[in-house]
């Protein structure tokens, strides 16, 4: 179950998140990291209580896997699916599931792709590499 922040936290959290989502749009994901790790720090324990937390280990995922650095993305993600909202959250299913592949953990990489796919269609793919849907085609029927 979320918590809500206190206002002021969560408004100083948004606007260091608000740095890495710019630095993050101009490609620039190492540079983000640091927002990200900073605003997490800030987040109260147990960080899977805090909505915040999702969208934070989210980012922190993304920017990794943009970076080919796929076990620390795996973490953050896999952390960020015991937050609230995130089962479900096509996006997050679909990093996952491309950390997983590139890890070389294929039965959790179609698990977790089949949910993207279940939950953002084909279009969750659409700026990705295409071989993720190429993968996950080979295993669903109809696609």
């Amino acid at each position: 179950m979320a918590i809500d922040l206190e206002p002021a936290l969560h408004e100083r959290i948004s606007s260091i998140c608000e740095r890495g989502n710019q630095l993050c749009e101009a490609e620039r994901y190492r540079e983000a990291l640091p927002d990200y790790y900073q605003a997490l720090t800030l987040l109260p324990e147990p960080l899977e209580q805090w909505e915040a937390a999702t969208w934070i280990l989210t980012a922190l995922g993304d920017c990794h896997f943009l970076l080919g650095e796929y076990e620390a993305g795996h973490g953050h993600l896999s952390r960020a699916m015991a937050c609230p909202d995130a089962i479900g959250n096509p996006f997050i299913h679909l990093r996952l599931g491309q950390t997983q592949l590139e890890l070389g953990n294929e039965s959790r990489a179609r698990d977790e792709l089949a949910r993207a796919y279940m939950g953002g269609g084909r279009e969750i793919f659409e700026t990705e590499d295409p071989k993720y849907y190429a993968y996950i085609r080979r295993f669903m029927r109809g696609l």
